[in-house]
């Protein structure tokens, strides 16, 4: 079982991470602070780091910075995870020696999918099978859908969206709730977003869109039928 640890100031971002990182599969350890984190390292090193920017005390670049510096640490795998979301600031993280950066706020679907292809990178692979629903095949590790055999060319969120439903087969699944894990815990937007997409992916599915069941005063759920 590979293990994250999770850095993170705010305990409702810290723990709806932790939560859907242990869906996958993952032993997760979540710290407050830079201090509480570093102090574990000396415990064993995790097969990844989520860490945020914004720190109380010591920042996350500064703590980058100190893992870089450091032979043990040295090639720890790192997602920034910060509220900016500059040019400049993607930059700056990444020549610090982060693998990866995420922009607040995030779906949940995005962050798995980094999480796992950081993972990939540093040879740790993670098992993901293909998702099958009818005549359509999600690969989340190749990010591909196929739909009667024919690749569909989709967006990312009408990827995470097809994939969301596919996952909970069978569930009628709310339009806040799809709202929250496809376009991010904090999301302005509004669950229209949500009737839009599923509009457009229905249309790209084409005869296996009616998959894509309206369940009346609730949201979506996917089934099993052509």
């Amino acid at each position: 079982m590979k293990t994250i640890f999770v850095v993170e100031d705010d305990s409702a971002i810290n723990e709806l991470i932790a939560y859907a990182l242990r869906g996958e599969g993952f032993a997760v350890s979540g710290f407050g602070n830079g201090e509480a984190f570093l102090n574990a390292l000396d415990g064993g090193l995790p097969d990844l780091v989520l860490l945020d920017i914004m720190l109380p005390g010591q920042d996350g670049l500064s703590i980058l910075r100190r893992l870089r510096e450091n032979t043990r640490t040295q090639s720890l795998p790192v997602i920034l995870l910060t509220a900016k979301s500059t040019e400049y600031d993607k930059v700056v993280g990444l020549d610090s020696g982060a693998d990866d950066y995420i922009a607040k706020p995030f779906g949940v679907l995005e962050m798995l999918s980094r999480v796992k292809a950081v993972l990939r990178r540093a040879g740790g692979a993670v098992q993901s099978d293909a998702l099958v629903v009818g005549g359509v095949t999600l690969d989340a590790a190749r990010h591909i859908v196929t739909a009667g055999g024919r690749e569909l060319p989709l967006t990312l969120k009408e990827f995470e969206l097809l994939r969301y439903l596919m996952e909970h087969r069978g569930q009628a699944l709310t339009r806040d709730g799809i709202l929250s894990t496809v376009w991010g815990y904090g999301f302005e937007g509004e669950t229209r977003t949500v009737d839009v997409h599923v509009g457009t992916l229905r249309q790209k599915l084409g005869e296996y869109g009616s998959m894509i069941e309206t369940v009346r005063g609730v949201g979506y759920r996917i089934g099993g039928g052509k």
